[in-house]
């Protein structure tokens, strides 16, 4: 087995899930993906690099806070929900590293020192490691929103692959809040079909696919707006020559949508 860290890209489900019975049972199936996380590594990261969907900024910006709070993005939920603390240190250390390799590849790239832990962040690694332990980079993606430049992005980060840092792509496959139940189905296993396909094409042909990705089977239904799929495009772009495996896959989510999750190169134990 190589030494090499696997990459993800991971559908994180909707809202504060975890901390509500009804909506945890109905991602049960995303909860067991996510906990079996640490044994498909087999071993601890050194640090997190977690790709929110949930920031977007004019440069990819990196939180250098050491002790970030908490950001509860959502809107609607329960009160004990606005409550929830993910303690996990920040990696300040990681940040300067990182601006580093983005600057050497000609990537625009800023710190925030300021900004908490959003759900695209605590939610899953919550479930993933629920001590808190790891410290933790969150990262936004860039306004804009281009595909190539997504990937180009995850190609400059490979490096930390080899240095025990775990990058971890934050989206959904499928992401139309206006879209769920029923007729989500149809479109959802389209867009899917066609997303297992992508992730399984040699390493160029994948990567272009991704940037094509407005020509998929109801790419624009599924994705009225890319956030949720643009992080898919940095776990691709790190772990470019890769095989996929698909580590979470549901057709049964919010009453009908099918999403997906991916890991991009080897890991100690397969699903």
């Amino acid at each position: 087995m190589t030494t090499r860290m696997p990459t993800y890209f991971i559908s994180h489900g909707g809202g504060p899930w975890p901390w509500m019975d009804d909506m945890r049972s109905m991602l049960a199936t995303l909860e067991q993906s996510l906990a079996d996380m640490p044994a498909q590594i087999g071993r601890t990261p050194k640090a997190i690099l977690m790709v929110t969907a949930h920031w977007e900024e004019r440069a990819f910006t990196l939180g250098s806070n050491p002790a970030p709070g908490m950001v509860y993005d959502y809107g609607g939920f329960p009160a004990h929900t606005y409550s929830v603390v993910y303690p996990a240190p920040g990696a300040p250390e990681l940040a300067a590293r990182v601006q580093g390799l983005l600057e050497a590849a000609g990537l625009p790239v800023a710190l925030d020192a300021q900004r908490g832990y959003d759900h695209g962040t605590f939610v899953p690694l919550a479930v993933m490691y629920p001590e808190a332990r790891v410290p933790v980079l969150q990262m936004s993606l860039r306004a804009g929103l281009d595909p190539a430049e997504h990937i180009a992005l995850g190609r400059a980060l490979a490096p930390l692959r080899d240095e025990e840092v775990l990058i971890v792509g934050s989206g959904l496959s499928y992401h139309n809040l206006r879209n769920f139940g029923r007729q989500a189905q149809q479109p959802s296993q389209a867009f899917d079909g066609w997303l297992q396909s992508a992730m399984q094409a040699a390493p160029d042909a994948r990567a272009q696919a991704l940037v094509q990705w407005e020509s998929a089977p109801s790419a624009r239904l599924c994705h009225p707006r890319e956030e949720h799929l643009l992080p898919l495009m940095v776990a691709v772009g790190a772990g470019y020559d890769d095989a996929a495996t698909c580590v979470y896959h549901d057709a049964h989510v919010f009453g009908g949508v099918t999403a997906s999750s991916f890991c991009f190169g080897d890991m100690a134990t397969r699903t």
